[in-house]
C-alpha cells in the first residue's frame, strides 16, 4: 500500500533533513545513535505552534521534550513523571523549562468552561486555577487578556507543581545542580519571556513564591 501524497511529503522531507544535517555537522547522526546527553528537560503545551528546539535554536539531543495540552504537571501524571525522572535521575540535566505560550486553546477552553470529552477532565486543574484568580480575571475587559494572563498564572502554577514533586524536591536534598525556569513564548513575535525568578532549590516555594 502506497503513502497519501501529504505523507509522501513528509517522508521527502525527511531525506532531505538528514542529508542536511549530515552535510552540516558530520557526524552528528551517528553520534546520537549511542547515547544521548541533553542539558534541558523542556515541559511545554503540545501546540503545534511551538517547536521546541527551534524556539531555543538547539540541535537533536541537546533538548530533553515532554509536551502535553496547557504545558500542565500533574502529580497523578505518570507520562510526565516518568520523563521527569529518567530526565533528573539517568540524563542528569540541569535545566527544566517550563514553558507556555500565550493564546493557548487549552487556557481558553478552560476559561470558557467548554468541554471536549477526555480534555474536560485534564483541564480541570486549569479551571480550578481560574476559580482561584476570578476577580483578577475579570478585571481585565478583553478576553484574549484574560486569556494571556491565565496562561501567565498558568506556568506558575505548574512550576509550583514541579517543586512539590518528590523526584524533584530528592535531586535538590542530594546537591544535585539543578534549576527550573518560568516560561512563556508568543506566538505572535516568535520570543520566550520570563515570567519568575530562577529556582534551584527548596527554599523559595517554602517561603511562599
Amino acid at each position: 500500500m502506497t503513502e497519501p501524497a501529504g505523507i509522501n511529503r513528509l517522508l521527502d522531507n525527511n531525506r532531505q533533513w538528514a542529508e542536511m544535517v549530515e552535510r552540516t555537522r558530520p557526524g552528528l547522526l551517528a553520534e546520537l545513535a549511542r547515547q544521548q546527553a541533553p542539558g534541558y528537560l523542556w515541559i511545554g503545551c503540545a501546540d503545534s505552534r511551538v517547536p521546541a528546539n527551534e524556539i531555543v535554536g538547539l540541535a537533536p539531543g541537546e533538548l530533553f521534550v515532554h509536551r502535553n495540552i496547557a504545558n500542565l504537571v500533574q502529580h497523578g501524571d505518570l507520562n510526565c513523571l516518568s520523563v521527569l525522572q529518567f530526565a533528573i535521575d539517568q540524563l542528569q540535566v540541569r535545566d527544566i523549562i517550563l514553558c507556555g505560550h500565550y493564546g493557548c486553546s487549552g487556557v481558553r477552553a478552560a476559561l470558557r468552561e467548554e468541554g471536549f470529552g477526555i480534555s474536560e477532565h485534564w483541564l480541570h486543574p486549569l479551571r480550578e486555577l481560574a476559580h482561584r484568580h476570578q476577580s483578577e480575571l475579570n478585571a481585565l475587559e478583553a478576553e484574549t487578556t484574560r486569556v494571556d494572563r491565565l496562561c501567565e498564572l498558568n506556568v506558575l502554577e505548574q512550576v509550583r507543581n514541579l517543586c512539590r514533586i518528590p523526584i524533584v524536591r530528592r535531586a535538590w536534598q542530594r546537591g544535585q545542580d539543578l534549576s527550573i525556569h518560568s516560561w512563556i513564548y508568543g506566538l505572535r513575535d516568535g520570543l520566550v519571556r520570563t515570567l519568575g525568578p530562577v529556582l534551584n532549590g527548596p527554599s523559595p516555594l517554602e517561603a511562599g513564591l
